[in-house]
């Protein structure tokens, strides 16, 4: 009996995992989404995105990141883990989004399709010199590190399919 019972927790924990794939240009036209519906996604990180800036000694403004030395200089760095969830905040343009993974005023990062990469929605920079970018976070450049050059968005499969709404058109009845 308590190997049936264990069975079936295990199995019931299976179930309920996330399925999460890469959200893709060719995923958003299959289901044909609005930008409203595009805003009700719950997105993911799929790797780890280190933001760092080096701090001169004058500078006291950090924004939630953490103080740390690196080759004797203060950096202020930002860790986004693999798995964080974000929200979309804004569409500049079509194939752009800007997700946010914390909460705070201009807290987002760039997304947008890269058809070398399977037309997934990657991170951004407005440069990119030896696998680091150069992004914008919070009103302030930071510099990445070369692996969150990888990083995309992914999205639950499973909570997208029930979220997809069924249509009939009623064939309407007459007296007979």
């Amino acid at each position: 009996m308590k190997k049936l019972l264990l069975f079936f927790i295990v199995a019931s924990g299976f179930y309920s995992c996330k399925t999460l794939v890469p959200f893709t240009d060719s995923m958003k036209q299959r289901y044909n989404w609005t930008d409203e519906q595009i805003r009700s996604i719950q997105f993911y990180v799929s790797h780890d995105i280190i933001l760092q800036r080096r701090l001169s000694n004058s500078s006291t403004e950090i924004v939630q990141g953490k103080i740390k030395m690196k080759q004797g200089k203060r950096v202020d760095e930002i860790l986004i883990r693999s798995g964080t969830p974000g929200v979309l905040t804004e569409i500049p343009r079509e194939n752009k989004m800007m997700v946010s993974f914390e909460m705070g005023d201009d807290h987002s990062l760039s997304f947008g399709i890269n058809p070398n990469m399977g037309d997934k929605f990657v991170l951004l920079a407005s440069e990119w010199n030896n696998g680091s970018g150069k992004v914008h976070y919070s009103g302030l450049e930071y510099n990445t590190d070369p692996d969150s050059r990888y990083a995309h968005l992914l999205v639950n499969l499973r909570k997208i399919d029930k979220m997809q709404v069924r249509q009939r058109i009623a064939g309407g009845r007459k007296i007979k």
